[in-house]
């Protein structure tokens, strides 16, 4: 094998390698992008021109390879069909397995580098699609985080609310009953002025007893009243 078909066999050994290590399942597309933005491949970028002129060389091998394969396809037939000697048509058959070879080494070395910049893209493309869907996944678990707060902060506000009104409905009822109260007090005095007026004691003390009954307060009369 001459020198430039032993560099593209090296070639797409290192292709095959490359493609084998970009397949393993326990290296997710996110450590391949952290590993493609290491500051290397800047490095590596500026022989970029070189590895084109590369695929360039092996385009032109692969159609040279091509013209091999068919100048010696015919050749072969018509050595077969004229019964040479059998030096000659090893030679040919030999020639012929070499161009068949070199076609396949530059053909698949031309095919894995397009799959190599394929897998390399949708590694890239996969690792930006996953970073964007855990993004929004954090945003959605903030914002669930966040209605979930401003869901307790409403029950609480409604609990509070709640016990106002029920607060502010109870003191409308004490008033009420203050109100009540105070009206009988006023009542009341006013039979007891008209009593002492009389100049009887018993009367007031019979109204008293019977406004704190009615009103279910203890009262204990002074002993003067007695």
């Amino acid at each position: 094998m001459t020198f430039q078909w032993t560099a593209v066999a090296a070639f797409l050994y290192g292709e095959i390698g490359v493609i084998l290590v970009l397949c393993l399942p326990f290296i997710s597309p996110l450590r391949w992008q952290k590993i493609f933005m290491f500051p290397l491949w800047s490095k590596v970028a500026v022989f970029w021109n070189r590895m084109f002129l590369t695929i360039i060389v092996l385009l032109f091998l692969f159609a040279d390879a091509v013209r091999e394969v068919r100048k010696y396809s015919s050749v072969h037939v018509n050595e077969k069909s004229a019964n040479v000697n059998t030096s000659a048509f090893d030679h040919i058959q030999m020639k012929l397995f070499r161009s068949q070879r070199n076609l396949y080494l530059s053909g698949f070395s031309l095919f894995l580098w397009l799959v190599l910049r394929r897998t390399v893209t949708l590694l890239t493309q996969l690792a930006k699609e996953m970073a964007s869907h855990a993004a929004l996944e954090t945003q959605v678990n903030d914002a669930t985080e966040a209605a979930k707060k401003y869901m307790a902060e409403n029950k609480r506000g409604a609990a509070v609310l709640e016990s106002f009104h029920k607060a502010k409905t109870e003191v409308a009822a004490v008033k009420k009953q203050s109100e009540g109260l105070r009206r009988e007090y006023d009542h009341l005095m006013k039979q007891y002025e008209q009593l002492q007026v009389g100049g009887s004691g018993f009367p007031y003390k019979h109204c008293v007893l019977k406004f704190y009954q009615q009103n279910s307060v203890r009262w204990y009369l002074p002993t003067s009243l007695g």
